[in-house]
């Protein structure tokens, strides 16, 4: 017999729909005609792709969850990706990268940072004077280079105001490869080096990183900051990193903010000695837990400079760099 409210007459007795009647799924949409895309920057929230010929803004779908997004990353489309003002799509997934560029803000954070994925070139900038090089936070450049597996390569600019050589004879042991370049200068040798890759510029603000920008891609229109006479440092003229296509010999680069810190927290020593191959070799017989440092008790890279199998300029280069990891980089 009915009760409460309703009575046998009252439609709504019988025909109220109740919450959560509806089936639910584990079945999630399938985006196989999803269009393809490169992000090319990221603004609070917002992506901006090159899909094909077109330039679309997009958001993330919601499936993707805390997923980060970074500039690099090869990217399905779903909406509209006509590119036409006002509209968005919708980054529905991210495809595999094939190299992560990582840091974390200190050397104690556990919090890794993404600044960009799949590049395969790290282009170090470096003004040889104003503002002064820091060969520690080169080093530690370098270090993040070698654990993402990107190609280093240094840049020094500003070589009209003062002589790059000694900064050079650093990094020589190394065998880190080198293009020294100037204001108005001839930037071929650059331009071979970016060809037909995916580059990263990353340097200290007021080294010149938008001023070679502008040179490479003359319709970049990056803004170029000035040294400050007082602190010798430069200020931010990047806020964010942007992916450029070079016109003349194909491929891109990536102008990125100037940075401060490098945490490199992210770096374990044995990950570092394997992009020394020829220095990874020598340390089969360390003992466990060794970290080939300087003061590790018969560690191989000793006995093989001892024994004349190792350069030992290389040895101390490499291990510099291991202390890099370590050191604040200012």
């Amino acid at each position: 017999m009915p009760t409460g409210r309703y009575s046998e007459e009252d439609v709504e007795h019988y025909d109220r729909p109740r919450r959560r009647t509806r089936p639910r799924t584990k079945e999630r949409p399938t985006y196989d005609d999803a269009a393809d895309g490169v992000v090319v920057t990221v603004d609070r929230g917002r992506f901006t792709l090159l899909v094909g010929d077109r330039v679309v803004l997009a958001m993330k779908a919601r499936p993707l969850g805390r997923r980060g997004v970074v500039v690099g990353d090869r990217v399905k489309v779903d909406g509209d990706v006509s590119g036409d003002d006002g509209t968005l799509a919708r980054i529905v997934e991210v495809q595999e990268r094939t190299t992560t560029l990582r840091r974390t803000a200190e050397d104690d954070d556990p919090v890794e940072r993404v600044i960009v994925a799949n590049a395969d070139q790290l282009v170090v900038v470096v003004a040889v004077v104003n503002p002064d090089p820091q060969p520690r936070l080169i080093d530690r450049a370098l270090v993040a280079a070698y654990d993402a597996g990107l190609a280093p390569l240094l840049c020094l600019t500003k070589s009209d105001l003062a002589s790059p050589e000694e900064l050079l004879t650093t990094y020589r042991s190394l065998g880190v490869p080198w293009v020294v370049t100037h204001r108005g200068g001839d930037l071929s040798e650059l331009e071979e080096r970016l060809a037909g890759r995916v580059s990263v510029l990353l340097g200290s603000s007021g080294v010149g990183k938008s001023t070679l920008v502008n040179a490479v891609v003359p319709d970049a229109m990056r803004e170029v900051g000035h040294v400050n006479a007082v602190t010798g440092r430069g200020r931010h003229t990047s806020t964010s990193a942007y992916m450029l296509a070079l016109p003349a010999a194909g491929g891109w680069i990536i102008d990125t903010p100037g940075i401060r810190s490098f945490g490199l927290a992210h770096v374990r020593p044995e990950d570092l000695i394997e992009a020394f191959p020829d220095l990874d070799e020598l340390t089969e017989d360390c003992p466990r837990g060794c970290t080939h440092g300087a003061d590790e008790p018969e560690c191989g890279l000793d006995e093989a400079v001892a024994e004349g199998l190792a350069d030992p300029d290389r040895v101390a280069s490499f291990r510099r760099l291991l202390t890099a990891r370590s050191e604040p980089a200012y």
